[in-house]
């Protein structure tokens, strides 16, 4: 599994992360990582999703180049 910490120093924080979770919880879809469960510790919500080898695909497209078809590629999946 991968867990992503949240802080809720802020209320817009905890408004985002209840979207998130409402939103990762009902939506269902082959293409996107599978969420589990959320836990509550202190001031961080952990959301607990299926692990995904290789990273975020923001962080891919953030760090590489790609081609108009290599684009296209990842918009179409």
């Amino acid at each position: 599994v991968a867990i992503k910490k949240m802080m809720l120093e802020e209320e817009m924080s905890k408004e985002l992360a209840v979207s998130e979770i409402l939103v990762r919880r009902d939506n269902r879809n082959p293409n996107i990582v599978t969420y589990l469960d959320s836990y509550l510790v202190s001031v961080e919500v952990c959301l607990v999703m299926e692990f995904m080898d290789g990273g975020m695909l923001f962080d891919v497209v953030r760090a590489e180049y790609l081609e108009e078809g290599q684009i296209g590629a990842v918009c179409r999946e």
